[in-house]
Parts: structure tokens; sequence; C-alpha cells
């Protein structure tokens, strides 16, 4: 009987297995094959794209080819682009046995995602009501991964725990949800969100929080073993920390207006991101017994100082191009060090333990909490905005106080700015329930308790790593146990 019941489970499991290996790359190509029937439908070239561009430049008396766009933008684009699939792919490969799953599905869900949010912003913000058409140019591919980094984020939040099918209905979904939200917050309450610290990192954080609430796993310790990290995946997150760190300042100011805005959103990140390391380090080091950095802390997004070193340039995404002076880029590094910190130390296993959200990279602390303050230092300094300090075509410009929004007053503009905070931690929280309900349904091949942040399960190894027991080296809802 023993012997019949085991083949039976045995039987279960295979089919199980087959009908997994069946679904992804049925997705896949059906997703595929939608895109190209709807790219062909809806997308264009824009006129500085199209092979028009020469006339356009006759009739528009336009003497070089350094003024299309492209020569603007193309240099942030690249930066940005290498951040989403470099910066967060990489940032992610800190679990011990699960780097094939942090870069690779971070690169499906790029790749999965960028074109649908070029459909859906493009319906949203660009569709031509003559013609039906969406026309893209290089500052919609740039828009395009922005949507992108916001299911990435969420993605931080379930790392290891969900199918590779179950992270492109999540992506589906958040990329959905964010052109929604983006176009509430952007144009109708029109808010300025240059570094998309409300529209990006408050939505993805809050998002990936919900559904990581909702998808909980009591029995998540089963896998106790494989949430630490080694040497070499630790050095492997420290290429996703510093390609971040340094391409933020391109990710705050790749939409901005040309020129001062531009040029002032870079000066603000850069300062305010090198503010927060020093605070970050202090704090980190003061929190741990011998004073001494801990690797694991310093680089990865399973404990607190790789993730609060990169939480400034979130912090400033709302207020970069916006004149809050190169001290007070430092001031808003310097406190969001220090909250970002002790996030990690305090209120992340308070998430776990009391709320029972497993947040395996710590994505509170670095994007939603970060936003928040964001959002904040945003609706302050565009409310205390004065035309002495812009000046009054100052002001018609870093606002965009033109058409029906002409006669705004900075106070209003600040309040409606705090609105647009709110709009996107309820489409974060909200939507991230609905999305979890969806993915929680016994149909996605999610993986076992006990197999959960290992990658034989979604890949093929050809050489097998024995995983000998480790002494409590693992993220951050665990610190590491020393003998002293």
């Amino acid at each position: 009987m023993g012997n019949c019941s085991q083949g039976c489970k045995d039987y279960f499991s295979r089919q199980k297995n087959t009908n997994i290996r069946l679904t992804l790359p049925v997705v896949c190509f059906v997703w595929q094959i939608a895109m190209i029937i709807l790219f062909g439908v809806f997308i264009r070239y824009d006129e500085e794209s199209d092979t028009h561009w020469v006339e356009t430049k006759a009739h528009d008396n336009i003497t070089s080819d350094i003024e299309n766009d492209f020569y603007f933008r193309y240099p942030s684009f690249q930066d940005v682009h290498v951040m989403i699939f470099v910066g967060f792919g990489f940032l992610m490969t800190f679990l011990k046995r699960y780097s094939f799953g942090a870069v690779g599905f971070n690169f499906l869900i790029a790749s999965f995602g960028l074109q649908w949010a070029l459909l859906m912003q493009g319906w949203f913000h660009s569709l031509d009501p003559q013609t039906g058409k969406i026309f893209i140019g290089v500052e919609s591919l740039i828009n395009a991964d922005f949507c992108v980094a916001g299911c990435l984020i969420a993605y931080g939040a379930v790392l290891g725990k969900v199918s590779p099918v179950q992270l492109l209905v999540m992506t589906l979904f958040g990329v959905t949800l964010f052109a929604v939200e983006e176009y509430i917050i952007l144009n109708l309450l029109h808010a300025r969100d240059a570094g998309g610290s409300m529209v990006i990192h408050t939505f993805g954080g809050y998002y990936g929080l919900a559904i990581s609430r909702v998808l909980y796993r009591p029995n998540l310790h089963q896998s106790k073993r494989m949430q630490g990290s080694v040497y070499h995946s630790d050095t492997f997150a420290m290429i996703g920390t510093l390609f971040l760190w340094m391409f933020w300042p391109s990710f705050n100011s790749a939409i901005t207006d040309h020129g001062d805005g531009q040029h002032r959103a870079v000066i603000n990140t850069y300062l305010c991101l090198a503010s927060t390391v020093l605070t970050t380090v202090a704090i980190s080091s003061l929190s741990q017994k011998t004073g001494k950095l801990d690797m694991v802390r310093i680089i990865t997004m399973s404990d607190d100082l790789s993730n609060s070193t990169l939480a400034g340039g979130v912090a400033l995404g709302t207020a970069a191009e916006f004149m809050i002076s190169p001290y007070g880029a430092l001031i808003v590094g310097f406190f969001c060090g220090i909250i970002s910190t002790m996030g990690y130390i305090f209120i992340s296993p308070f998430l776990e333990k009391t709320l029972k959200i497993q947040d395996t990279c710590g994505i509170h602390n670095l994007h939603a909490m970060p936003g928040v303050i964001g959002g904040i230092v945003g609706a302050i300094t565009a409310a205390a905005a004065s035309e002495s300090v812009y000046g009054k075509q100052g002001l018609i410009n870093t606002f965009d106080f033109t058409g029906d929004f002409k006669d705004r007053t900075v106070l209003t503009q600040g309040g409606y700015q705090a609105a647009g905070m709110c709009v996107s931690i309820v489409f974060g929280v909200v939507g991230g329930a609905i999305v979890g309900s969806i993915l929680k349904l016994p149909i996605w091949g999610d993986p076992a308790d006990e197999n959960c942040f290992d990658d034989e399960v979604y890949w093929e190894e050809e050489h097998q790593e024995s995983i000998p027991p480790i002494l409590e080296y693992n993220n951050h809802m665990i610190h590491k146990q020393q003998d002293l």
C-alpha cells in the first residue's frame, strides 16, 4: 500500500511538472504573437525617428540633426536601460542559490513588460485621435523602462517564492495599474515627478508588499538554509549596487526638460546619494556590537546598507528638478540614510512577525518608504517655491503652469503633489491585494515551501553545489549570530 501511495504521488508530481514546463513557453509564445499584432495595429515611429525627418527639418527650419531628440535623450536612455537589466538584476543575486532566477527572471520581466508598457502608456498619453496610432521615440523607451521598474521593484518582495508564470501575470497587471495611476498623477492632478518617487517607487513598493502579504507562507522556514549568501553571490550583488548608484542621476533626470531642469536634477541626485552613503555606513556600523561593516549589509538587497545607500536617489526623485539647493539635497540624503537603515533594523522584522509580510529584498526600506519621503519632500518644496528663487518664467517652466494650469499657485501645486502620493499608495496596496489573490490560485506552479530560493526548481544546472548548513548568514530578517 505504501509503495502504491508513493507511486501515485510520483505520478501526479510528474504530471504537475509537465504542466509547468508547458505553461511558460505557451504563455511566452502567445504573448509575443499578441504583441506583434497589437504593435502592427497601433505603434508607429514618431516624426523624429521617421524617414520624413528630413522634410520636418526643412519645414521647421532645423539646420542640424543634433536637434533631434535622440541626441538629447539617448545617453540617459542608455543609463536607465543598464539600470533595469544589469542594476536590478545583479542587485538581487545575493541569495546563494538564486542568481539565475534573480538575473534571468529580471530579464524576462523587463522584456515582457516594456512591450506592454509602450502600448499602455501610448493609449493613455500619446494616442493620436485622428489616426488612432501611437507614435514612439526615444523618450517613449525611457518611459517604458520606468514602467517596468515598478514591476521589478515588486519582484524584489517575492523573490525566490513565485514561479515565472506568476511573475508574468504580476507584470501584466502591474504595468496596467502603473499606466492608470501615472495618468491620474501626471495628467489629471498635474503633479511633477521626474524621478518617479511616487509613480514608480511608492507604487512598485506597496504593490509588491501587498502581493507578498497575500502570498504569505507560514512554513517558509523550511527553506531557511537557502536564504543565505556566500562570498561570490555578495560580489555579484555589488555589481548591481554600483551600477544603480552611479546611474541614478540619469534615472532622475532622464525625462526632465532640456537645459537647467535636467542639469539641476543630476546635481541634486548626485549630492543626495553621496550624503546617504555616509549616514548609512555610520548607522549600520553603530548597529553592530563589534562596530564592523558586514558585506551582506553593504551590498545586498537582503540587508540595510546597500539599499539605504540607494534610497537617497529614490527620495529625491520628485524634487530632483526643483530648486531644493545643493545643501538641501545633502539634507535629504542625510535623513533618508538614517531612516532607511533604521527601517531595516527595526521595521522589517515588525513587518514579517506582525503584519506577515515576507519581504525578501527589503523593498519597503529602499522603495516604498523612501518613495513616500520623496513625495513629502516634493510637496513641501513645491509649496515653498517662490518667484524670488525661481523667477516668474522659472516657476512656469518647472511646474508647467501652462494651458489649463496657468492659474495654479504653488500652494495648490503642493497640495496636488501630496494627493499624487496618496494615489500611488492606494493603487499599490489595493492593486497588489487583488493581483495577489489571483496569484494565490493553485494553478501557477509556484515552488513548495522547502524549495523556495533555489534555482534548481526552474533552471537547468550542470554543476550542482552542495549546500552545507549555514550559520545564520542570511537575509535582512535574521542577523548573523556570532560567538563573541
